[in-house]
């Protein structure tokens, strides 16, 4: 639930989390480790395009019908819906009555209700809504906002009763950027003193008037210096006297303006944006507005030159955004921009607003964005979310998924020295291995044809000379892989890999990496070469072909060691580093191994640990066990492990049995447990594999797995089906499908063939088809474009 709620009301003003209206970027939305179940509502368009206008209706959606009464007055209709128990202690009807003020509200700015921006508050008021709801209101709240409509436009008509709406905004700058001389364009007429010359606000005040009926009161602060060692302190003062007077009485919206004109690539207002993060608190950020004053500047790049107005204020407000990202140490918060000119010469429609080069009217906008701000902080305060709101790192209240912690318990399986796929390999081949003759030695000698011979056979020869081809192929595998067999099996008979004779092994250089796709005449290899030494120590770097630098190309280093420390006991480990210029990542596992052999059982016991950087927290992993072997197609395993992260433990144990039947199917039944900070989580998962006639020559394999997850009273069944086949001699098919009991999940097919060359034309008609949408949606925009024009 709070997954939904952080994802619905992250953003005191989620109106207008997506719209710079510019710029077009993506809602802001919070990381959570869990995701309700409703998360999955679709996401309703951004607010405002780039090349909407303020108070057009361009981005209107298709009318509605209207609603039918039945001739029961509306105000009795509406107070039925929300009368629920006590209207005074209902905050739900609060939030009727709210919904009312705003519809009215959008029909005196001259908005649509059918409008984007507008539709995209009532959905997720509505959301938030539904999430309080008791069972029994459920119906109630869906009929309300469809009544909350035509009971605004009711009253909005006739006027009665009158509206009660009021706004509070604090204006925070620096000085001299146009913050009193914003305040006078809003109310039409000089009421906060303004000087070009010299600070004109010394202190804080207020500025009450009303525009378009709505009681509109601005906090004019006085401006803040120029970033330096000289006025941080005054900065500090200022700032800190803002912060007792907005203590009384919190404002609904905070206006942070600066010059559009002064803001370039050496912007250097970082320590005050840190400045008014540590004083006001990184929550300031989440009711705030960018107002960037004098927007009607010439738009000119770095050598001068005329460039697009909208990539002139794009670039300007990315940089002010990244320095407020580094100030409340958040990425993912995207605030609104509302661009002001303030000059007398600037352009006027013919209702006397200022007119921007873009063709918006920037006032109706900047009072609409201030509703929606209010609106939505309203109705997060009745339904009290503002605790599953927050800005700053994820580790700071990051919590760990038991679900998911458990699932990875499950799934890790504990090294019991050596190669595992090798010694399932040699058990399969041990019956085999005693044949004194392959029966790929017993074949008759078969005449290799040349490719003009071959054409002159016909379909059905063809046929039966590349089956016969292929039946040697796959016999001669099988006699190679019996050879290894024998050589591991007399290797370990001898018991003579001591350390003295492999300190005489020589250092092996190992194969040089594939460079990346590139134009330059030649990849420098050399950087990335390394041995493999006789001390049991592989040390290599971490190769990135996607990395920031190309000559380098490598930001960590690996090491690996496996060793045999004696006849019985086995170690190994590997670890991995990686830094970049933003993180620093570490994973590493250990194992150790120690096995003891009866007359009808073998048991190995196993300790591992293992270290995995998540974000800037590091999650610390132990787990022991035993595994007991006592058949020769069926093994147990008992494990325990213990989890840290974040400053928690969580405690778990297992049970897991493995049974071969044959050769070729094997099944694997899991269950286990976890526990920590309160909560328990249960799991299981069932793994049928039936293998191929040729296996392990040939990798044929149908595997199906099902697996439950159970916590907190909601159980999660995910059942998944994993193909590797041949369907003919050519032709190799993987498919890997996963679903779940919540109607969701994943379908992957692979398909490759060394004849039917035709499968890449399902590629090709792939892509095309995406160029077509692309080129749709384009073209749907420029049209959209010359409308509004």
């Amino acid at each position: 639930m709070k997954g939904f709620i952080d994802w619905v009301f992250d953003l005191s003003n989620s109106l207008a989390s997506s719209s710079r209206p510019l710029l077009g970027t993506p809602p802001f939305s919070r990381h959570n480790e869990a995701h309700h179940t409703h998360s999955q509502a679709p996401a309703l368009p951004e607010p405002v395009s780039r090349s909407e206008a303020p108070c057009s209706t361009s981005g209107d959606l298709e009318a509605q019908p209207p609603i039918s009464h039945q001739n029961i007055p509306l105000e009795s209709l509406y107070q039925s819906s929300t009368d629920l128990n006590d209207k005074k202690h209902n905050p739900l009807a609060k939030i009727g009555d709210l919904q009312v003020q705003f519809l009215r509200l959008v029909q005196r700015f001259g908005q649509s209700q059918n409008n984007i921006l507008v539709s995209k508050v009532l959905y997720r008021v509505h959301l938030a809504m539904l999430i309080r709801a008791e069972e029994s209101e459920l119906k109630t709240v869906k009929l309300k906002q469809d009544r909350a409509k035509a009971l605004a436009r009711e009253q909005e008509s006739s006027g009665v009763p009158e509206l009660d709406f009021s706004l509070r905004i604090l204006v925070l700058g620096k000085t001299g950027v146009g913050k009193s001389a914003t305040i006078n364009s809003i109310f039409g007429q000089s009421k906060s003193e303004t000087d070009a010359f010299q600070p004109s606000t010394d202190r804080i005040e207020e500025v009450t008037g009303t525009v378009s009926g709505v009681k509109v009161t601005f906090i004019d602060t006085p401006g803040l210096h120029q970033p330096s060692p000289s006025s941080a302190r005054k900065n500090r003062k200022t700032l800190m006297s803002i912060k007792r007077y907005v203590k009384k009485r919190p404002p609904d919206v905070v206006l942070y303006l600066d010059r559009l004109d002064m803001i370039d690539m050496r912007y250097s207002d970082s320590p005050l944006l840190s400045l008014v993060t540590d004083v006001l608190g990184a929550a300031i950020w989440l009711n705030t507005i960018l107002v960037m004053t004098h927007s009607s500047t010439a738009s000119e790049g770095r050598n001068g030159q005329s460039v697009n107005y909208e990539s002139y204020v794009g670039q300007r407000m990315d940089v002010v955004q990244h320095y407020i990202h580094q100030a409340v140490s958040d990425t993912k918060l995207e605030n609104p921009v509302l661009l002001v000119e303030n000059h007398p010469s600037c352009r006027k429609n013919p209702a006397g607003e200022y007119v921007l080069p873009n063709g918006q009217v920037w006032k109706p906008q900047f009072m609409f964005l201030c509703v929606c701000t209010k609106v939505l902080g309203d109705v997060q305060s009745l339904l009290r979310f503002r605790d599953s709101i927050g800005l700053g790192q994820p580790s700071s209240t990051r919590t760990a998924s038991l679900p998911h912690l458990l699932s990875v318990f499950l799934r890790r399986r504990l090294s019991s020295g050596g190669d595992e796929a090798e010694k399932e390999i040699d058990e399969l081949m041990d019956s085999e291995l005693e044949e004194e003759e392959d029966e790929y030695d017993q074949l008759p000698a078969i005449r290799i044809l040349g490719k003009s011979r071959f054409e002159k056979l016909s379909k059905s020869q063809k046929k039966e000379y590349l089956d016969e081809l292929d039946y040697r192929e796959t016999l001669y595998l099988k006699k190679q892989l019996k050879e290894e067999c024998r050589r591991r099996r007399d290797e370990k008979l001898k018991e003579e890999e001591d350390l003295t004779e492999q300190s005489d092994q020589a250092a092996v250089p190992l194969p040089d990496m594939a460079g990346p796709d590139s134009f330059d005449f030649d990849f420098p290899a050399h950087r990335y070469r390394c041995i493999a030494t006789s001390d049991q120590w592989l040390v290599r770097p971490v190769y990135d072909p996607q990395g920031w630098d190309h000559d380098v190309g490598f930001d960590g280093i690996n090491i690996e060691t496996a060793v045999k420390i004696k006849k019985n006991l086995f170690a190994s480990g590997n670890g991995q580093v990686s830094r970049d210029k933003q993180r620093f990542t570490i994973h590493s596992e250990t194992n150790a191994a120690y096995t003891t052999t009866t007359d009808s059982r073998i048991q190995t016991f196993s300790v591992a640990a293992d270290v995995q950087s998540s974000g800037d927290d590091l999650v610390y992993s132990f787990q022991g066990g035993t595994k007991v072997k006592t058949f020769k197609h069926n093994t147990t395993d008992f494990g325990l492990g213990l989890t840290s992260f974040g400053g928690k433990y969580y405690l778990a144990g297992k049970v897991e049995d493995s049974l071969l039947v044959g050769k070729r199917v094997k099944l694997t039944v899991n269950a286990g447990q976890m526990k920590g900070s309160g909560e328990t989580a249960h799991g299981g998962s069932f793994e049928a594999c039936i293998r191929g006639r040729d296996y392990p020559v040939r990798n044929e394999q149908i595997g199906v797995t099902v697996t439950a997850l159970s916590f907190n009273r909601e159980l999660v069944l995910n059942w998944g089906l994993q193909t590797q086949v041949r369907p003919t001699r050519d032709t190799n098919l993987d498919v890997n499908v996963n679903m779940n009991n919540r109607k969701m999940g994943k379908i992957n097919v692979k398909l490759n063939s060394s004849e039917h060359w035709e499968i890449a034309l399902i590629s090709a008609f792939t892509l095309f088809k995406a160029l077509m949408r692309r080129k749709k949606a384009v073209s749907e925009i420029t049209n959209d474009d010359e409308e509004e024009l």
